[in-house]
């Protein structure tokens, strides 16, 4: 019981949904996830590191820059996320988000699922 209210407790959080919805599609460093989400490098640094505690993300060092994913380990989380993204017309907040991050960053290994 307590996995489940962790995945539910990351996942109440409208900054951290649409975080690990992008970090499921692609490795993105912070000042990418500011930009996507047009967000303040603070309010992103301290979702990351509550997704961090949470241990559903996982960052590693790239040059100067510190790059970020979803730990896709835990079926619950990526289930759900899959779900969201598969129906992400009904989430305009969350298709917004899509577009901006196919177009600020290289998207040649962006996990595209909802075109399946």
């Amino acid at each position: 019981m307590n996995h489940l209210l962790r995945v539910f407790k990351a996942l109440s959080d409208e900054t951290r949904l649409r975080v690990m919805i992008l970090l499921k599609q692609k490795k993105l460093c912070v000042y990418e996830i500011c930009e996507i989400l047009d967000l303040p490098q603070s309010k992103v640094s301290k979702h990351l590191s509550k997704l961090k505690d949470l241990d559903f993300v996982s960052s590693e060092r790239k040059e100067q820059y510190m790059y970020y994913s979803l730990k896709l380990i835990d079926p619950i989380l990526c289930d759900l996320i899959d779900d969201i993204i598969l129906n992400i017309t009904k989430y305009p907040q969350i298709k917004k988000d899509k577009d901006n991050l196919l177009n600020r960053v290289n998207n040649s290994d962006i996990v595209n699922l909802d075109t399946k």
